[in-house]
């Protein structure tokens, strides 16, 4: 967690890590640019970056993890909890990085449109572009390729230092991944905020020519506003490479837009 030195909360960006990583994702040491949760305070952003359940503290409690719908009510849960503790009555955006991402979907999908500013995911899409079974598998040439990109994306010191951010992906999130074209199908269309879709130059996890960003976007029918866009020189992990300072500055551009819309937008919902 991160909040802005003067206490005055523009919002609060609710961070949720992909599979086989933890909350340290977004918080990355290797260079000073990098870090999402210090360059969100300096722009006065509260900054919540969770280890999911299934990962850090809940290991325990969750071996194998929470399924997606369980996942994302414990995660709202969370979130609720902590605006009213830390920025009450401040809006949040949702921050969602590949299973994060769909985490971050299916929470959107069912909090409606109070006090959610938006939805900004990067490194997910609806259909892979791998086989399924390597969801979850061991280290090897083939995941560091898809998880990485080409490893000169990224500062010297991010491999090194991986070891504290790398985790064991919880076994319900294996068969999630597999089935997330037909939950997506059914999650999607109840986003009702502002979203924004990034993919890396490099991503190889999921397939993102323009039928399947078609594909993508047409799903989120109810959203008032989609962003689409593509980071070059970025490989899947876009929050640890050299690029993530400028992709941390689009997260908070689309967070500043989404508060504009916000002021001038009645809301809607619960």
């Amino acid at each position: 967690m991160s909040e802005p030195a003067d206490g005055r909360v523009r919002a609060v960006i609710v961070a949720l890590h992909g599979g086989g990583m933890n909350a340290g994702y977004f918080d990355g040491q290797a260079h000073p640019d990098v870090s999402l949760l210090t360059l969100g305070a300096r722009s006065g952003y509260t900054v919540l970056a969770l280890d999911r359940p299934g990962y850090g503290a809940s290991a325990d409690r969750f071996p194998r993890g929470q399924r997606l719908t369980a996942q994302a009510a414990t995660v709202r849960a969370a979130a609720a909890a902590f605006v009213a503790r830390h920025a009450p009555g401040a809006r949040t955006l949702l921050l969602g990085h590949s299973f994060g991402a769909k985490v971050a979907f299916a929470v959107a999908a069912d909090w409606g449109t109070r006090g959610l500013l938006g939805v900004d995911v990067s490194g997910c899409g609806r259909r892979l572009a791998v086989h399924p079974g390597l969801v979850g598998g061991e280290a090897g040439v083939s995941l560091r390729r898809l998880n990485w990109g080409p490893l000169g994306l990224y500062p010297l010191q991010t491999f090194q230092m991986s070891q504290t951010v790398v985790a064991p992906v919880p076994a319900h999130e294996i068969g999630t991944v597999a089935d997330w074209r037909r939950l997506s199908a059914v999650i999607l269309p109840h986003v009702r905020v502002p979203v924004r879709l990034t993919f890396a130059e490099h991503e190889a996890w999921w397939r993102h020519d323009d039928e399947e960003i078609a594909d993508l976007t047409a799903r989120l029918s109810a959203a008032p506003r989609v962003v689409v866009d593509r980071l070059p020189h970025a490989g899947h992990n876009v929050s640890l490479g050299w690029t993530a300072r400028a992709y941390h500055l689009k997260v908070l551009a689309f967070a500043e837009e989404c508060l504009v819309r916000a002021r001038r937008t009645p809301p809607r919902g619960s």
